[in-house]
């Protein structure tokens, strides 16, 4: 009898959520992470005295438009969200505005500050509220090969779809300006859509600012306590189930014999034998743990990039103070910091000539406002994105200029809140390269491959591989945001790839 029915690659929060359905239907599950803790890019550790960093993803969005959290009931295991509301703060430096989970009271207050818009942020949300509510149903199944079909009659909300076709393939940005005329209110909104990567520019990209009317329905949350929250309670899940996580447990090898996985080997040299092995580390991880000829020649030209994005994580001995603010109003957990859609473009400009972008773009995250565990009291975490940053540079190495990255990110939020520095009591410095030796981010691109349509959907990691099985050795599953949909805190991608491992291993399939 093999050791576990169930062997699991990493413990990130998609492996995590495929281990605890695979537990809770009855099988025998072992997961196995290479680091101290549990959660990959969705952990949560205190680095500073009294301050507890989220080493990853913070907001917690797509997750809530799974029903992950609730058919594992993670609830019993710890989780507790705590709703964030007003769910961002957008500010060019001179005028804010809030984007509210109530969307009649989002679109008032703009209509107040900036006449007309209001009325066109209600007219966006009408025409493209159908679509977003159709890629979300996608992200919740196994891809097929006609999605952007599906997604298109699907979300047409009674509309030719025809007529809706060259907008969906237009650029995000170009979209963007057809709705808002007044760039302080469609600055931000391109800027939320560049989080996943490709620029305003690109062609096809403009689902990434049209599954926006998403946040509205769903909502922001955190788990309090962090980010790693989610994780902590999925290994509760697991290990209430009778699996077992093990941590310090790096995987050197998948052991696959006559064409299928046997199990692992870690690289302490202990063995464990599975009747299937789950990958949810990076595709090029998984790769790399197997012999030369069971890696298809499509798994190694998958586009990674050249990094993206960097964050500096401070703490800080008071609180963030806007400049543009007022009390209770300085009190938001999450900002979109843009002065204008050129910044985006010209930090875009840089990055394609291997320079860190000097003056970046910023998404503010202050989740002590809304969770007083993860700061002393009067203190502050402070975690600012920024993109974008490549990972070759081409002019010295990111150890000799991670300190000058540092500073245009720091100067970058000083034009919002002044007198930040002199509040910094303690940091972390997350550069492409950190991202890639510390969490296992190839290339220090956080969605592990880039995040244009022909990684997406069927083709997410490749045209063959995208129904979370890996091609040629039988019993190998794969998971986490190298697969379809991508990266980002969702979960999605776990319970696929369980359904999928379900109905393989037992007769019972999905429940």
């Amino acid at each position: 009898m093999p050791d576990f029915d169930v062997a699991v690659m990493g413990a990130g929060h998609n492996a995590l959520v495929t281990a605890a359905y695979a537990a809770r239907a009855g099988l025998r599950v072992g997961v196995f992470e290479r680091r101290h803790l549990v959660g990959g890019a969705v952990s949560t550790e205190e680095l500073v005295p009294g301050y507890r960093f989220d080493y990853g993803g913070s907001a917690h969005i797509l997750i809530r438009m799974t029903p992950v959290v609730q058919e594992l009931e993670l609830t019993r295991y710890g989780l507790h969200y705590l709703d964030v509301d007003p769910m961002f703060h957008a500010s060019d430096g001179e005028t804010p505005w809030f984007v509210w989970r109530d969307a009649e009271r989002t679109a008032r207050e703009l209509d107040a500050l900036f006449p007309g818009e209001g009325e066109a942020y209600r007219r966006f949300l009408e025409d493209w509220t159908p679509f977003a509510r159709s890629v979300a149903e996608l992200f919740n199944s196994a891809p097929g090969p006609l999605e952007l079909g599906r997604m298109v009659t699907r979300g047409g909300g009674g509309r030719d779809w025809q007529a809706q076709l060259p907008r969906i393939l237009r650029p995000y940005g170009d979209v963007a300006r057809e709705y808002f005329r007044e760039e302080r209110v469609r600055a931000p909104l391109v800027w939320m859509a560049a989080q996943s990567g490709p620029p305003p520019s690109d062609p096809l990209s403009a689902p990434f600012l049209l599954w926006h009317p998403l946040y509205h329905v769903g909502g922001v949350a955190r788990p309090k306590g962090g980010s790693g929250g989610l994780t902590r309670a999925l290994r509760r899940a697991i290990e209430a189930e009778g699996g077992e996580v093990f941590v310090n447990a790096p995987v050197k090898r998948i052991l696959v014999k006559g064409g299928k996985a046997q199990g692992i080997a870690l690289e302490s040299g202990e063995t464990y034998t599975a009747r299937a092995v789950v990958s949810g580390t990076h595709v090029l991880s998984t790769a790399a743990a197997l012999s030369p000829e069971h890696v298809p020649k499509a798994a190694r030209e998958v586009r990674v990039g050249n990094g993206f994005g960097m964050i500096l994580r401070l703490a800080l001995s008071e609180r963030v103070r806007y400049r543009r603010h007022t009390e209770p109003e300085s009190r938001v957990g999450l900002g979109l910091l843009i002065r204008n859609e050129r910044q985006l473009l010209r930090g875009y400009g840089e990055y394609l000539a291997g320079e860190p972008t000097r003056d970046p773009p910023l998404v503010a995250m202050s989740f002590s406002a809304v969770d007083d565990s993860l700061a002393p009291p009067g203190g502050e975490v402070l975690w600012l994105w920024a993109q974008y940053f490549p990972y070759e540079l081409a002019a010295g190495n990111w150890e000799t200029r991670r300190d000058e990255a540092r500073e245009n990110i720091l100067r970058a939020f000083e034009h919002y809140a002044p007198g930040t520095r002199e509040k910094i009591v303690g940091e972390l410095v997350q550069t492409p390269h950190w991202l890639e030796a510390n969490l296992g981010l190839y290339r220090g691109n956080v969605m592990h491959l880039e995040m244009s349509l022909d990684q997406m959907f069927a083709f997410r990691p490749w045209l063959g591989a995208g129904h979370y099985r890996w091609p040629g050795v039988k019993g190998l599953y794969l998971t986490g945001a190298s697969t379809h949909p991508g990266g980002g805190i969702m979960g999605a991608s776990g319970r696929n790839a369980a359904r999928v491992l379900l109905r393989d291993l037992t007769r019972r399939g999905w429940r």
